[in-house]
């Protein structure tokens, strides 16, 4: 007999219940009743409960799709942007370009004439020498030492080659940089290219070396790389903001203390892969917000210094555009590392997880 029928029945009739033949059909049809009813109340809640599990599932999905969206228009607004830098980047390299070829063609010039006349200056000297022992010469001897030693030629001649090299490594490294920014502000096509990425990292590290020589120092450690089928200008921003990342990441640790921390960008073939590694000796990234490093406008930097958005572009650059996967590995006090891995032929997916993981290095 049903529980609440049960009570209800003793709730009346006490211990002795009636014992009459239609008192017991009605008592029998009410259980029934009462177990049909449990029954559909079971079925009822398990239906709830499917539903729910459904709804939370297409929440889930709503947001995994909101998520991909938000990468998807940073991506875009990220690409416009960077065409049109990289326009204005490559007509300002152009303009720096053809007056530092001037001027260093012209430093060169003065150089090698500079050698010309010291030699002859030296010759010059050695005839001054002569005229002082010469009789009815010697006023004009003296006027030329005078002369000499107005001009300073000791002086000239003992800094103006050093000077003069100066000044060429400074056209030297403008050159450099021109030519860094134009490869860097190259745009990219639809199609992906065949692109040599130690030499794409290279400039790209060219570009950020003003957000990160004060507080670190950059090493390399390029190894033998196929041409990797890729969007490159993608790539170089991509390694931009890794870079720049962990810049900031050492700055937040040595402070204005004086001292250098230490980045190190590694790349290494790897059967149908290319990996490229950068570390940094910055302060690591906490274990409880390590999942969220990738997702759109999570930012840990202040108000200014950071949008969110940079980490969330590489993702999106190396993940949905590239095929490949882009991981980290952080200890708190010691650093963080990010990996990337891209396929070669640039239609391999890199079947590694989107994820982190904690490891000491």
């Amino acid at each position: 007999m049903h529980r609440l029928l049960e009570r209800q029945i003793r709730k009346c009739y006490g211990d002795e219940p009636p014992s009459n033949a239609r008192c017991l059909a009605f008592m029998t049809a009410v259980d029934a009743a009462y177990h049909e009813s449990d029954s559909d109340r079971a079925l009822l809640e398990r239906s709830i409960e499917l539903a729910s599990a459904e709804l939370a599932e297409r929440n889930a999905q709503l947001e995994r799709d909101l998520q991909a969206i938000k990468r998807l228009e940073i991506g875009l607004l990220q690409a416009e942007k960077l065409r049109a830098i990289g326009q204005l980047a490559a007509g300002i390299a152009h303009e720096i370009n053809t007056p530092a070829q001037y001027v260093g063609d012209s430093i060169q010039f003065l150089l090698e004439s500079f050698e010309s006349t010291r030699s002859l200056v030296a010759k010059y000297r050695q005839a001054v020498d002569i005229l002082l022992t010469e009789p009815g010469h010697q006023q004009l001897a003296q006027e030329l030492e005078e002369a000499e030693e107005a001009a300073d030629l000791a002086y000239i001649g003992e800094h103006a080659p050093g000077a003069f090299e100066r000044a060429a490594d400074g056209i030297a490294r403008i050159a450099s940089i021109v030519s860094a920014m134009k490869e860097f502000a190259h745009p990219d096509g639809r199609a992906k290219h065949p692109a040599d990425l130690n030499r794409a990292i290279q400039a790209t590290l060219t570009i950020a070396r003003n957000e990160y020589k004060y507080v670190a120092d950059v090493e390399t450690d390029f190894g033998e790389l196929p041409p990797v089928s890729c969007h490159v200008g993608d790539v170089n921003q991509v390694i931009l903001n890794l870079v720049v990342n962990a810049a900031h990441a050492i700055e937040n640790l040595v402070g204005n203390s004086g001292e250098k921390g230490r980045i190190l960008v590694r790349t290494i073939h790897q059967g149908k892969f290319v990996r490229i590694t950068i570390t940094d000796t910055g302060a690591g990234i906490p274990e409880k917000i390590r999942d969220r490093v990738f997702d759109p406008f999570f930012t840990t930097k202040e108000v200014g210094k950071g949008t969110g958005q940079g980490l969330a572009i590489a993702h999106s650059v190396v993940v949905d555009r590239h095929g490949g996967s882009l991981t980290l590995e952080s200890e708190v006090g010691k650093g963080t590392t990010f990996t990337i891995l891209l396929p070669i032929d640039g239609t391999s997916p890199a079947k590694m997880p989107r994820g982190t993981s904690v490891q000491g290095r």
